[in-house]
């Protein structure tokens, strides 16, 4: 499984990408450094949470990725 990352960005707007992609039952695989980053004790940034699928439904994915990316 080769995962692609598809966005990297705030929490809550990889919430919304996230939930754009479960419509269309595309999980997403979420990496949260900001979790990681307020256990460790280190703060928090702001550009902390990546989203990545699996290259075989990128093709699928494409369009509502690019559509959330334009209406930002």
């Amino acid at each position: 499984m080769a995962l692609k990352k598809i966005f990297s960005g705030s929490e809550i707007l990889a919430s919304g990408l996230q939930q754009k992609l479960e419509a269309i039952n595309i999980f997403p695989v979420v990496r949260n450094n900001l979790q990681a980053a307020r256990v460790s004790g280190f703060g928090n940034s702001g550009m902390a949470v990546e989203l990545f699928i699996e290259e075989r439904e990128f093709v699928k994915a494409e369009a509502v990725i690019d559509d959330f990316k334009m209406n930002l």
